[in-house]
């Protein structure tokens, strides 16, 4: 009976952790949709009520670490539920990062809606829509446990990486034409910048879930040289 116990109370820890990284992922998709909407429309209020939520997040990486290093400690565990919690230690650095961005985001909001606006030709929407979609596919694959879907996500980052470049060389014309246009392209090119990392957080959180489905560390290999 007591080792019956004590399986219960792993499950249960197991699950707790689990159901605690995909709320901070939720926080996470929050704040960027709330970032690029006070971009958008110019809210200087909705930017702070942003950046305010960043310490929710913090909040978060810590309870969630305290969390797994316990069990790590108390429960000893192998095989996949070893591999789980130590990306759970990957991944919840990885979410914290993500927030930082959005909050990033939030702060050049700040420095934008004083000054007149500018409009890049190029789909700056586009980029946040991409940069979302991912990161709600990898926290999908994370709960279904699905390498097939985490490793499109890892994919589809090189169209992050191109689209990020497209827009930056964009909002630098901006400057060679017009040198006063300066301090509004810069806080842009800012944006641009944070979008990109965060797509680059969010694969980060892709290869962690194939590593834990198929204990293979994907990071810094050929996207052809990915196993199904």
């Amino acid at each position: 009976m007591i080792s019956l116990h004590t399986s219960k109370d792993f499950e249960q820890e197991l699950r707790t952790l689990r159901e605690r990284l995909c709320a901070m992922g939720g926080r996470c998709e929050q704040q960027i949709r709330l970032a690029m909407q006070a971009l958008t429309e110019r809210d200087s209020e909705l930017a702070r009520k942003v950046i305010e939520g960043d310490h929710a997040i913090d909040r978060d990486e810590l309870e969630i670490d305290e969390l797994a290093l316990q069990i790590l400690a108390t429960r000893q565990p192998v095989a996949s539920d070893l591999r789980f919690i130590t990306m759970s230690l990957k991944f919840v650095t990885d979410l914290e990062r993500i927030g930082d961005l959005a909050t990033g985001i939030a702060k050049r909001v700040l420095e934008l809606v004083p000054l007149p606006p500018l409009e890049p030709k190029g789909d700056l929407g586009r980029l946040a829509s991409l940069v979302q979609k991912n990161l709600r596919a990898a926290l999908d694959a994370f709960v279904a446990k699905d390498a097939d879907r985490a490793t499109a996500v890892i994919q589809a980052d090189l169209e992050v990486d191109k689209l990020n470049a497209t827009l930056f060389a964009e909002l630098i014309a901006f400057v060679a034409t017009d040198a006063a246009t300066v301090t509004r392209v810069l806080p842009l090119t800012s944006v641009c910048r944070s979008l990109e990392r965060i797509g680059d957080h969010v694969k980060n959180l892709a290869e962690g879930v194939v590593y834990m489905v198929r204990a293979q560390d994907v990071r810094h290999r050929p996207l052809s040289r990915l196993e199904k």
